[in-house]
C-alpha cells in the first residue's frame, strides 16, 4: 500500500475514535499532527472559533460543509472533507504538488464532526443545489 493510503486509513482510524468520545487525547492530536502538520493547527483554530458549518438539504438530508477560511476576508469554502475543497490550497498543495493529503478546510469539518461542534444549518434542497453549482 502506498504510504498516502496508510495515513489515511490511520486518520479514518483516529476520526472514529474521536467521535465515538466527543474529545481528543494527547496522543490522537500528536498522531494526527504527525500526519497533517500545520494544517491540523489551523483546523483546530476554524473549529475553536465556530467557524465550520454543515449545510443540510432538506427532505434529502444531502450535506455540504461550509468552512471560514483563515484570511482577513474570511471567506468561506464549501468542501466534502474527504474528496474535496472549494479552496487554492486544495488545487495547488493537493491535486498539483501533490504535498498534502487534505487542507485545513477539510480538516476542520472532519474535526468539527467528530467533536460534535459542527454548526447545523437546514436548507431546501433547491437551495442546496444552488450552492453545489457554484462548484
Amino acid at each position: 500500500m502506498k504510504e498516502d493510503t496508510l495515513s489515511l486509513l490511520l486518520a479514518e482510524t483516529i476520526w472514529t475514535q474521536i467521535q465515538s468520545t466527543h474529545s481528543v487525547s494527547d496522543d490522537q492530536l500528536a498522531i494526527l499532527h504527525l500526519l497533517f502538520g500545520k494544517n491540523l493547527e489551523r483546523a483546530t483554530r476554524i473549529v475553536d472559533e465556530g467557524g465550520v458549518k454543515r449545510i443540510l438539504g432538506e427532505p434529502s438530508g444531502r450535506s455540504i460543509f461550509q468552512v471560514v477560511g483563515e484570511s482577513r476576508r474570511k471567506e468561506e469554502y464549501l468542501c466534502f472533507p474527504e474528496h474535496y475543497c472549494a479552496c487554492y490550497s486544495f488545487f495547488y498543495d493537493i491535486v498539483n504538488r501533490g504535498e498534502q493529503l487534505c487542507c485545513k478546510h477539510q480538516l476542520a469539518a472532519r474535526l468539527a464532526v467528530a467533536l460534535g461542534t459542527c454548526v447545523d444549518v437546514k436548507v431546501s434542497d433547491d437551495h442546496l443545489a444552488h450552492l453545489l453549482a457554484k462548484l
